[in-house]
């Protein structure tokens, strides 16, 4: 097999995956026989296609590859004779959409990965791994565990769903708003690991950040009428517009001094689609936006200014304000008093920054490093930097405050 045909099968098999083993899932009721026999119809595709040539549907194919070997298995297991015959009562003669269109099968599994049950660490894993297609490996690698620590976290998750019954399938009414609330924290925290989290030297992480858009794009076209929904897809869309501007040469580049010329534009454009449509539907429901829509609201207002001289400061205050009263956080509080710093100076911003309890927190060092620096307090403002850089495993991040301390202007020098 050619090494540009099996991209082509891993490429279809990764778009597909999440799909296969939800639509298995369904059927069967079991991660692991699902998971298992979506392996052995990549290996019989693999196998295949280049002799046989890619199906019109390749999706389909895996499915019913996938779904004949579930049955097989559990044919020969004879303690699963209740199982089987279950299984063989089903009829589900609902063709295989093509990508692009989801089915309610995936918004299950979802909603089964994101059960309160689940620790939130199992959470994001079990949906990298079953919606994202994404390996033990890799997942392993972008939470900086061992390989088999993953693996034990996925297997204890797993266990924990079949053992507790949790069902697959969507959430009733009267209690699905908590529950959706928990899955969108998952995608953002997925986005998160590959924007901002990333070690050595890859400082983003473009394979989580794309798989957790895919995952917002998924929960937008199945629920197309919720606001924070769309918010967070709005808010992902927005910040990774900006992603191929914000490194150069192994360097963070600050949101100031980025090339806006290098956002992606279309990118951008999706994303004040969402966020408009978020404030008309707020406006005329009379009720107030989510902690994503505004996110989505404050990013909008900087991938608007052409130049950074240009942000409309207040706007982004105000915004900061009413996030604050949605998402109390000392981390929406630091966010708001950088941004406060640009209106009212940096002595007003440190003062509040102060008296935040996020000494562990290494972007609070950097804020009151850059804080300081302003204020020409070089003494105080190279120990926030020291103290920033120890907390921080991003190279990028690293050569950024590395230079921005050795530039520090000592008095009498």
């Amino acid at each position: 097999m050619t090494k540009d045909a099996r991209v082509q099968i891993d490429r279809i098999y990764r778009e597909e995956y999440g799909r296969v083993v939800a639509s298995l899932a369904r059927r069967f009721g079991d991660l692991d026989i699902a998971e298992d026999a979506a392996g052995e119809a990549l290996l019989i595709a693999v196998e295949r296609w280049p002799v046989d040539g890619i199906p019109p549907n390749p999706g389909g194919w895996l499915t019913t590859t996938a779904s004949n070997r579930a049955i097989d298995r559990i044919r020969r297991e004879s303690l699963r004779d209740t199982k089987h015959q279950a299984a063989m009562m089903i009829d589900d003669p609902t063709p295989h959409e093509p990508t692009g269109l989801v089915e309610d099968d995936r918004l299950r599994l979802v909603f089964t990965c994101c059960h309160p049950a689940l620790s939130p660490e199992a959470r994001v894993a079990l949906t990298l791994r079953l919606l994202g297609g994404l390996t033990v490996e890799e997942i392993a690698r972008a939470f900086l565990v061992a390989e088999t620590t993953m693996g034990q976290r996925i297997t204890r998750a797993k266990a924990k769903i079949k053992a507790a019954r949790i069902p697959f399938r969507v959430p009733d009414h009267d209690d699905v708003t908590d529950r959706l609330g928990g899955v969108l924290t998952v995608i953002y925290l997925v986005f998160n690991e590959g924007y901002l989290a990333g070690a050595g030297d890859d400082p983003i992480r473009s394979d989580l950040t794309s798989e957790a858009i895919r995952l917002g794009r998924i929960m937008r076209q199945l629920l197309p009428d919720d606001g924070e929904v769309a918010g967070l897809l709005a808010l992902m869309l927005l910040t990774e517009a900006r992603s191929a501007a914000r490194v150069r040469g192994g360097e963070l580049v600050t949101l100031d001094q980025q090339d806006r010329g290098g956002w992606d534009r279309a990118l951008i454009t999706e994303g004040h689609a969402l966020v408009r449509e978020c404030l008309a539907r707020v406006a005329a429901e009379h009720t107030r936006p989510g902690q994503y829509q505004l996110l989505a609201a404050i990013n909008a207002v900087h991938t608007d200014a052409r130049d950074a001289r240009d942000t409309e400061w207040s706007q982004v205050v105000a915004l900061y304000d009413q996030l604050y009263a949605v998402a109390p956080t000392p981390i929406v509080a630091l966010n708001r008093a950088v941004a406060l710093a640009e209106l009212d100076g940096p002595d007003v911003a440190l003062s509040i920054i102060d008296g935040l309890a996020l000494d562990r927190y290494h972007a609070w060092h950097a804020a009151r490093a850059d804080l300081l620096r302003r204020l020409g307090r070089s003494a105080e403002a190279r120990s926030a930097y020291d103290a920033a850089i120890a907390a921080t495993q991003n190279s990028a991040e690293r050569a950024y405050l590395t230079r921005r301390r050795d530039h520090l202007v000592t008095p009498g020098s």
